[in-house]
């Protein structure tokens, strides 16, 4: 008997918040897709993996019905093994009774139970979507998938079987002309969810610590409290113009030239304004490629000096340029101390940041910028420039570490490149 009170603990209904265990879904004429928009951590992936089982069994109130053909969607095959199927919060780890049979090679999950069946699929790989349907369909982190709109289209087309199609979308916000039609769409019910409501699921100073150093930030807002920030009207940048100019293959190409640009804060309290530090390279003669975002804040002038030469070296950058309007020519020597043999090309603003910046933002329209990877501080920075010459009411210090690297790099006469491989 007591045995049986531990399984009744274990259910569900007892571990859920109310937003993740949705009564209403019991009541007729309820929409047939459900959008959960959340921060980092606040639930979503065990909402998603507590949401298949219930299909796969027909267990309410996800379902009133059983299931049997279910499609997992992911940005890749890897997220969706890893994260939606044997993650911590997967499928698996929250199956109770006799847990779903993996079935890896075939990429489908099999519930001996019931017969359901959830098979695998990549959002890099929308045409693999063809053919197969589904009855339900649980799609996660939909606004990082690489092929958006192809892949959520596709899919649609095979939600056909059963008397009434079932779909899960669960991610963190990102704005997406499809996610601004999902959240306006009343075939889908959308439940918002924030990272400070799961609190007591996550380690011990987690929520202190994350809200410290991004509370009240733009990537703080989305990553956080899953509000989707939307871009900043008469910002230089755009989230779209930046999707565009991700090239993560890139990454590996030789290069001809690369910098390491710094903009030095005025101070070193904790308080004062962040040291920008970004790195970039020339892919070729008319495309450049941003490598790093080592930004640091609170250090003081040996500290960030430190941390532009580990850069440098790091990536046999051919220089660092540094802006001298807060120090003049002591941050060349501060750069000299920490290490003598680093070239230091001092550069001086002598315009406005948003001056300075508006080449620069022609050379993205151009699509002759690129990112090796995704720097989230550094493009909410972008996406909210104005003006002002000010990002979030800040001095947007990445950003003008970009700008000088980048005209460094492409904006004036450049020494004779030497050719290497990252």
């Amino acid at each position: 008997m007591a045995r049986r009170g531990e399984q009744l603990l274990d259910e569900w209904l007892f571990q859920a918040r109310g937003e993740q265990y949705p009564l209403w879904r019991l009541y007729p004429g309820v929409p047939g897709g459900w959008l959960v928009i959340g921060g980092r951590g606040a639930g979503k992936t065990r909402l998603g993996a507590e949401w298949v089982n219930g299909m796969a069994r027909g267990h309410s109130p996800f379902a009133l019905e059983r299931h049997g053909q279910i499609a997992l969607v992911g940005e890749t095959l890897a997220d969706v093994r890893e994260v939606m199927v044997e993650g911590p919060s997967g499928i698996r780890a929250v199956a109770r009774g006799t847990l779903p049979r993996f079935e890896p090679s075939r990429r489908r999950l099999v519930w001996e139970c019931s017969g359901a069946v959830a098979q695998m699929f990549s959002a890099e790989d929308p045409d693999s979507l063809r053919g197969p349907q589904f009855s339900a369909a649980w799609c996660d982190e939909l606004a990082k998938w690489k092929h958006l709109d192809a892949t959520f289209d596709m899919l649609q087309f095979g939600l056909r079987l059963g008397m009434r199609p079932q779909q899960l979308i669960t991610t963190t916000p990102k704005p997406s002309a499809l996610l601004r039609r999902l959240m306006a769409d009343p075939a889908f019910e959308t439940t918002r969810m924030s990272t400070r409501d799961n609190a007591p699921n996550l380690a011990p100073g987690f929520i202190a610590a994350i809200e410290a150093r991004y509370g009240n930030t733009r990537l703080g807002r989305q990553e956080l409290e899953g509000e989707m920030i939307e871009d900043r009207e008469g910002a230089m940048w755009s989230r779209e113009k930046l999707e565009a100019a991700l090239s993560p293959g890139l990454a590996g190409a030789a290069l001809s030239r690369v910098v390491v640009a710094v903009d030095p804060p005025a101070g070193s309290r904790r308080s004062s304004d962040a040291c920008g530090i970004v790195a970039a390279g020339l892919v070729s003669p008319n495309e450049a490629l941003v490598l790093a975002d080592a930004t640091v804040q609170g250090l003081s002038p040996q500290g960030w000096a430190a941390r532009a030469v580990a850069l440098y070296h790091e990536l046999e950058a051919d220089c660092i340029v540094a802006e001298v309007n807060q120090g003049g020519d002591m941050v060349a020597a501060v750069i000299g101390n920490v290490d003598p043999g680093v070239p230091v090309r001092s550069v001086r603003a002598t315009r406005s940041k948003h001056t300075r910046a508006e080449p620069v933002a022609a050379l993205y329209e151009q699509r002759r910028v690129h990112h090796a990877a995704r720097f989230p501080a550094l493009e909410d920075e972008m996406c909210d420039f104005g003006p002002n010459g000010l990002s979030s009411g800040h001095s947007p210090d990445r950003l003008d570490a970009l700008v000088w690297a980048i005209t460094e790099l492409m904006l004036r006469g450049a020494p004779e490149p030497r050719v290497r491989a990252l």
